[in-house]
């Protein structure tokens, strides 16, 4: 498994955990509900800001979903 697979499989913990859709925290993080679906199944490799829209949007350290 990659990088961005491992990624996409913390944020959806996260965001499981954080009792939210993924259209819910595209809306809150300002991303289309696709583009981020795409970023959580590892077929996206996003940028440093989108990365941290995401994380502010879950409230959480970027340490909890970053996998390295």
């Amino acid at each position: 498994m990659g990088t961005q697979e491992k990624f996409g499989q913390n944020l959806k913990k996260a965001r499981t955990n954080a009792n939210l859709t993924q259209e819910e925290l595209a809306e809150r993080a300002g991303l289309h509900k696709n583009y981020y679906a795409r970023v959580e199944r590892g077929e996206e490799n996003p940028s440093y800001e989108t990365i941290e829209k995401i994380v502010k949007a879950l409230k959480v350290k970027s340490s909890a979903v970053l996998p390295f």
